[in-house]
């Protein structure tokens, strides 16, 4: 039996930010395996650990229901999360984890998790055909970071009121797309959501490897390298992010909803 865990990353309360599916793993499985498990999970991302043989860390790959993909924040404050709640690791002790965007870290800091991640910067560029009019937005800048595009737009209230076109957006070559303002609630220094349908996510919750591109975005036009981000989804949920040369630092909360075991 393997131990399973759905968890509320990025979230205050339970039923809010992004759910994660965790599996902890005692030996290795096979891709198409751990696809299926995803895709049976159908949330946006469902984290496998496996500890390292070299004892140093532990291993972690993240599937949503359609594809592996190479970078995911909540499903790894989840990862820390169920770590530290199944006593595989001591609640003091950070987190290490090797993936396919390298080493990183999560540790606990009062009652959040800070990750380090890689910073990805977004640079300037054309919109892509169909871009634009399938997200029913007037940009007024658009660039591209290693995965992703990123379109600024004017308010909160345009950011909020999207309703893209999944299925044309479907056809823009992107792992995903993060709409963006600047926030004027008083509370939020920027505010976002992010699409992906082409990875099998009409729209992600809690997005923190979006974040590693919104970071470095806001800090040279905000000129500060701490900030509050809100991602506007129907769930919402906050992220604290810090920028570090090239890291991120991205706080979030974690809410655990589910414990139990997979059979299959």
């Amino acid at each position: 039996m393997i131990p399973v865990f759905q968890i509320d990353a990025f979230a205050d309360r339970p039923f809010a930010g992004n759910p994660a599916a965790v599996c902890l793993l005692d030996a290795p499985r096979e891709t198409e395996w751990m696809q299926q498990v995803a895709a049976e999970m159908n949330l946006s991302e469902t984290a496998f650990i496996q500890e390292r043989a070299e004892g140093d860390g532990f291993d972690l790959r993240w599937f949503t229901p359609a594809v592996e993909v190479d970078l995911c924040g909540h499903a790894t404050l989840a990862s820390a999360e169920a770590l530290w709640r199944s006593g595989r690791l001591a609640p003091s002790a950070m987190a290490r984890f090797q993936t396919r965007s390298g080493w990183l870290t999560a540790e606990r800091n009062g009652d959040w998790i800070e990750l380090d991640f890689p910073a990805r910067q977004a640079v300037e560029c054309a919109p892509p055909p169909g871009l634009l009019e399938a997200l029913g937005a007037s940009a007024l800048w658009v660039g591209r970071s290693r995965d992703d595009y990123l379109v600024e737009v004017s308010s909160e209230d345009e950011v909020r009121a999207l309703s893209p076109d999944f299925e044309r957006l479907r056809s823009v070559e992107t792992r995903g797309t993060t709409v963006t303002t600047r926030g004027t609630n008083g509370r939020h220094d920027f505010v976002s959501r992010f699409f992906a349908p082409a990875a099998g996510i009409n729209e992600d919750p809690v997005t923190g490897s979006a974040h590693c591109t919104l970071t470095p975005f806001w800090a040279a036009r905000l000129g500060r390298s701490e900030m509050l981000g809100y991602q506007a989804s129907r769930r919402g949920g906050e992220v604290r992010v810090r920028l570090e040369g090239d890291r991120v630092r991205l706080g979030g909360q974690t809410i655990t909803v589910l414990e139990g075991h997979l059979l299959a």
